[in-house]
């Protein structure tokens, strides 16, 4: 119970990695509170319910300040403290860069950026109070690699990581570690759908392409990234701070593209 009597915010909790980053947080001990803006929220919190498991959650959308400030507060005064923060919530839509509208590119900074920011400015005099742990969802696509109609998913993904390092710094005197996953190809519902605009009729022969690409022939689990979040807001890490930490099965390691042999 590495997480016993901590309050965890986790933004865009109801799917992907950010469900295998509660799972996994509520195993440990904590007591998971869920920001999320789809409409599935309420179903998760219905099959936590149904095994016993009290998950708060709100239904917010992270680029609206106020709403933002205003959950944040009610978990506070619920709780008492807030321990863990996890900006986990993120959109990717590939588009080419000559085409791209100024609302796509506005759609991921949005959200990918300003609503990591919002998130984190509302938590952070409540972090400060007794020291605590912010993770932040970046990728290794745009820092150590990226494929053609991502660049706006990569800018923000980039742009997480020196949010990261810079917090880092600036946090470490009030005992707040900062550090960010870099997840790979994780099998999350954004994975799926990306392979559906690849090939609407074989979606799953583009993630069979994706694993035989990748070194360990897989793609990640969100356990897995469930299982490395509660690592880095755990005692365990208690002496990594500023970390952008990879999780691929090797993919970023390969320097030429194997085709899969």
């Amino acid at each position: 119970m590495k997480l016993q009597n901590k309050v965890a915010i986790v933004t865009g909790g109801a799917m992907g990695n950010g469900l295998g980053i509660v799972q996994s947080f509520i195993s440990e001990g904590a007591t998971v509170v869920i920001l999320d803006y789809s409409n599935v929220l309420s179903n998760v919190v219905t099959e936590f319910k149904n095994q016993g498991i009290d998950v708060l959650a709100y239904q917010v959308d992270i680029r609206n300040e106020q709403m933002v400030n205003a959950c944040v507060n009610q978990v506070k005064e619920k709780y008492g403290h807030i321990d863990i923060l996890v900006n986990n919530a993120g959109v990717c839509q590939l588009e080419p860069f000559q085409i791209m509208t100024d609302e796509i590119r506005d759609f991921h900074f949005d959200i990918n950026i300003k609503g990591t920011w919002n998130v984190t400015k509302a938590c952070l005099p409540y972090l400060k109070e007794k020291g605590g742990v912010i993770i932040n969802l970046s990728s290794v696509t745009g820092v150590s690699v990226a494929d053609s109609g991502e660049v706006a998913y990569a800018t923000t993904k980039a742009a997480i990581l020196g949010f990261t390092k810079s917090l880092a710094v600036e946090l470490a005197s009030d005992r707040i570690r900062v550090n960010a996953i870099l997840p790979g190809y994780i099998h999350t519902p954004m994975v799926d759908n990306m392979a559906k605009l690849s090939n609407p009729s074989n979606p799953d022969q583009v993630i069979d392409g994706i694993a035989k690409a990748i070194p360990m022939k897989r793609l990640g689990t969100i356990e897995e990234v469930g299982s490395l979040a509660t690592f880095l807001a755990s005692d365990d890490s208690s002496y990594i701070t500023g970390e952008g930490i990879v999780i691929s099965g090797g993919s970023t390691l390969p320097e030429t593209l194997t085709m899969g042999i």
